[in-house]
């Protein structure tokens, strides 16, 4: 084999080889592969060309480039304090915690540099706002609300930035030492307040069963008089009637046979007794013995 042919084989075999290292840098070039928590943003010629979501992906060679890699994952904004004035004048420190994500990559690193530090900026002016239409005890008391109006606060702020924001916290509300004396003196105000009031009232209803008692005593006394009073009605009306019907000699009978009982009842007693029976009583008895023969 002359020299020419070595030549012209070894220029063969360098071509093939040069085109198969080619072939591999295209493939390299554009094939791109994206992991499951991540977004590929791709420029052509320094300008958006596309977002390459996870999975296998095939872009042009030499002319796309990948120039971010963007987390999609969920982030944490280091916690945060802030001070803030509420509405009567009372400055508190804010501990606050802000969670989000990036859902639209190419605004994000188009539109705004530091997100982390934009994101910190808005919360804490946000914060700052809400709190000072707030009262200090509405501040304690209604902190999830609060923490709803911070979210949707900074939802609506950073939605040019393509960020979603999944959750805002309220770590902590911290108060300077002379708020918090004043507010022990104020608790402690509160507390014998409500003991005063709880006696008080303890008492007026004391008073007011004991006048209960009483009303219900009148009543039901009341009411025993007028049942007796019923009932000697009933009996008078009873012995009118019999007299009306009877006549006298009814009534001289009824008469009659109560002192009967009487003299009965006399005689009945323990011991030696002398009774003196006077004449009136017995013609009383003769006068009874006589109207039961004749009722008979």
């Amino acid at each position: 084999m002359s020299e020419d042919q070595i030549t012209a084989l070894l220029s063969g075999s360098l071509l093939y080889i040069l085109g198969a290292i080619f072939l591999i840098v295209v493939i390299l070039k554009g094939v791109r592969i994206v992991p499951q928590s991540e977004k590929f943003v791709v420029e052509r010629f320094g300008r958006l060309k596309s977002v390459l979501g996870p999975g296998i992906n095939f872009i042009v060679p030499f002319l796309d480039a990948v120039r971010h890699k963007v987390s999609i994952l969920e982030r944490q904004l280091p916690n945060a304090s802030q001070d803030a004035i509420t509405r009567d004048n009372v400055l508190v420190e804010i501990d606050t915690s802000v969670f989000y994500r990036i859902l639209e990559p190419e605004k994000t690193v188009y539109r705004i540099r530091d997100v982390d530090g934009a994101i910190a900026t808005t919360v804490a002016g946000i914060v700052r706002a809400e709190i000072g239409k707030m009262d200090l005890d509405e501040v304690q008391s209604n902190r999830s609300q609060l923490i709803g109006e911070i979210k949707r606060s900074v939802e609506s702020a950073v939605d040019d930035w393509g960020i979603e924001v999944t959750r805002a916290e309220i770590l902590d509300v911290n108060l300077d030492q002379a708020t918090r004396d004043a507010m022990l003196q104020q608790l402690n105000a509160e507390r014998a307040r409500r003991a005063q009031v709880t006696e008080a009232e303890g008492k007026k209803r004391a008073v007011e069963l004991a006048a209960d008692a009483e009303l219900y005593s009148a009543e039901q006394t009341a009411k025993a008089r007028r049942i007796q009073a019923d009932a000697e009605a009933y009996a008078t009306g009873v012995v009118a009637k019999a007299i009306a019907e009877n006549g006298l000699e009814a009534a001289q009978y009824q008469v009659a046979l109560k002192q009967v009982e009487a003299l009965n009842t006399l005689g009945a007693g323990t011991g030696s007794q002398t009774i003196v029976v006077p004449a009136q009583a017995l013609e009383a008895f003769g006068d009874a013995f006589k109207m039961l023969k004749g009722n008979k």
